[in-house]
């Protein structure tokens, strides 16, 4: 978990991936849909799993072809009414449509519309719609698609397709994506293609997914973390039976594109007039990731952490509420079926060696004692546990920037007397309960101390070098630690345990 080797390519991805797409494009006489499946900016869970992947490799893929690519970004009208969550950004899919728009304007991409899939006049979708119009963009709402998904007949007609509205789009190649599964990609691309067909226009679909990697066995634990990843919408990696039918090869797909993949075949013939060019789903697919792995090795290691660090993430949303104990029973499994254990991420027994040394120090508030570590770029592992003054998350940060500043454990960098007036601050004037000082709290009082205090200063530089460092907690962070926390850009577990007693936290 020191310096991490690297086992992918980068910049050979990029080629191989940029070239497969515009042969693809060039297969189709006008214009090609392509279905953008997982994380198209910032995907960090491809970065873990295949270290040397940079994160916005999807999104610089693009930035090569923007001058033949528009872009369509869907989202589901009822994640828009249930307020989903993207877990990794702390952000609902809706908020994350509108930092999607900032990203790829500042990449330099255009983005032709927004798109709201399944729509029924929600109120919330109302008025997200409304709110985007009022930014100047453009926003088509679809409804759920008649006679989906058996009656072809219905699908690809005046009812089905054809009564969603036309989006314009003016380049050869059209992007379709969307802040996570189940937006109404697909629909989307297919009803744009039954559209152009209707006007003569000889379009087609295809569609861009970097997990499961095909070409690699089906138990590998690259693909492993993918169903790990997915445990919740209960993917399973399967030998795709049409690629193997038909052309003799083993090629390695997931349970849901492989069953609707007849019914997928059947939709594009009717609409098209013509024999559907894919044989199996695989087929249907671009994706070169496979073909830039550099050392199966490291990122077999680097897999295998990644599905350790979703069974602790499992686990916490099921001590929430938000995960069912079927998901977090399958993320276990998947776990011990790769020979992973939670022990084998090594800032686990760490973090759980300063919660027992808190306990026999007697820190604590109320008898929670919390522990927390995390492991440096260099491989030393540093620990921290929660006292009446602060945070294990802010005592581990603290302790982690003075052993990266060089700076002597007894050497305070946030002296008594600030923490004593956060604290009264906090207590006489705002009257909150929470009077230890949090992790976004902390990094505050860092940064007005380096004004005058020099070694703080220091301390406060070294922030950036926390960014991708693996960390544990043994606790769920309450918000003030997971914002702080997020801005640092660890890659943090916690064990399923409450921070304390209250049921309500600020």
């Amino acid at each position: 978990m020191g310096n991490q080797a690297v086992g992918f390519d980068s910049a050979r991805y990029l080629e191989e991936q940029s070239e497969y797409i515009l042969e693809r494009a060039k297969s189709f006489d006008d214009r090609l849909y392509l279905e953008f499946g997982g994380k198209l900016i910032s995907d960090h869970h491809a970065s873990r799993v295949l270290p040397g992947f940079d994160p916005h490799a999807k999104v610089r893929l693009l930035q090569r072809l923007k001058d033949v690519t528009d872009i369509i970004l869907c989202i589901y009208a009822g994640d828009i009414e249930r307020k989903k969550l993207r877990a990794d950004f702390g952000i609902t899919y809706d908020v994350d449509v509108l930092r999607l728009l900032d990203e790829f304007a500042s990449w330099g991409l255009h983005v032709a519309a927004v798109v709201i899939t399944r729509y029924e006049e929600q109120p919330a979708a109302v008025q997200f719609k409304h709110g985007l119009e009022r930014r100047g963009v453009r926003v088509y709402t679809h409804r759920a698609t008649k006679g989906y998904p058996t009656d072809v007949d219905t699908i690809a007609s005046e009812e089905g397709y054809g009564a969603n509205p036309y989006i314009e789009v003016s380049r050869p190649v059209v992007v379709v994506t969307a802040p996570g599964p189940g937006s109404g990609k697909m629909a989307t691309c297919l009803s744009q293609v039954y559209h152009d067909h209707q006007r003569g226009r000889k379009s087609g679909y295809s569609k861009f997914e970097t997990f499961p990697i095909w070409n690699l066995p089906l138990k590998h634990p690259v693909n492993i973390a993918y169903e790990a990843a997915t445990a919740d919408l209960g993917d399973v990696n399967m030998v795709d039976p049409f690629h193997l039918e038909a052309t003799g090869e083993q090629a390695i797909n997931y349970n849901r594109d492989i069953e609707i993949f007849p019914v997928l075949r059947r939709i594009l013939e009717k609409v098209t007039g013509a024999e559907s060019p894919y044989q199996s789903p695989t087929q249907m697919g671009v994706n070169r990731a496979g073909f830039a792995i550099t050392d199966d090795a490291v990122v077999r290691e680097a897999a295998t952490q990644e599905v350790i660090r979703r069974y602790f993430r499992y686990g916490c949303e099921h001590a929430l509420g938000f995960a069912s104990p079927e998901t977090l029973e399958r993320a276990t499994l998947l776990m011990e079926e790769i020979g992973g254990s939670p022990e084998q991420r090594p800032v686990v027994p760490v973090a759980r060696e300063a919660a027992t040394r808190a306990v026999d120090a007697g820190k604590g508030k109320e008898g929670v004692y919390c522990g927390a570590a995390l492991c440096l770029s260099d491989g030393r592992i540093v620990a921290g546990s929660n006292s009446n003054a602060m945070h294990a998350t802010s005592s581990l940060v603290l302790n982690a920037v003075k052993t990266l500043a060089e700076i002597p454990h007894e050497m305070e960098i946030l002296t008594e007397n600030t923490i004593a007036s956060i604290t009264r601050l906090k207590r006489d004037i705002l009257e909150t309960r929470q009077l230890s000082l949090d992790l976004e709290e902390t990094l505050i009082a860092l940064s007005v101390s380096a004004i005058s205090n020099s070694a703080a200063k220091v301390a406060m530089e070294k922030l950036t070098a926390l960014r991708g460092c693996e960390m544990h907690l043994t606790h769920m962070p309450p918000p003030g630690d997971e914002a702080g926390l997020r801005v640092l850009g660890v890659n943090v577990t916690s064990d399923p345990h409450f921070a304390g007693k209250n049921l309500y936290i600020t």
